[in-house]
């Protein structure tokens, strides 16, 4: 990828500050929230509120395909719910049937990116797709 194409510190920090909001609106409490995030070890809980603020997430491969599924199931609950964003958090918090009558966002707390992708393949068929025809 050329220099051109690599974003900005701007752009990180805007990236940050747009998955901090979806997990809070989620209700991911934050020392799950290091946890889901894979966030270095040994980051304290209150460094969350640089991530709100200023301060881009760290550029680590663990870090950036989490949230490359936090954006999927994102966009998937926005395409569902398009008339009302608040009803993608209630669904994150309702037991489902699916998930064995947890909720996705226990599955993604107790589970970690298996529970991510797993929430994600169920929202997004496409993503299911991809997955299971191996496209790469």
């Amino acid at each position: 990828m050329s220099q051109s194409q690599q974003p900005t510190h701007d752009d990180r920090i805007a990236l940050t500050r747009a998955i901090m909001n979806i997990v809070d609106a989620w209700g991911i409490p934050g020392p799950a929230l290091l946890e889901v995030l894979a966030l270095p070890a040994g980051t304290p809980v209150r460094a969350l509120r640089r991530y709100r603020e200023n301060t881009p997430f760290p550029d680590e491969l663990a870090v950036m395909e989490r949230i490359e599924h936090i954006i999927g199931i994102a966009d998937a609950l926005r395409t569902s719910y398009p008339h009302n964003p608040a009803m993608g958090a209630l669904w994150m918090r309702q037991d489902n049937q699916r998930f064995e009558q947890r909720a996705p966002l226990d599955l993604i707390i107790e589970d970690g990116l298996p529970g991510l992708i797993a929430v994600r393949m169920h929202l997004d068929c496409s993503y299911d797709w991809y997955l299971d025809k191996g496209v790469n």
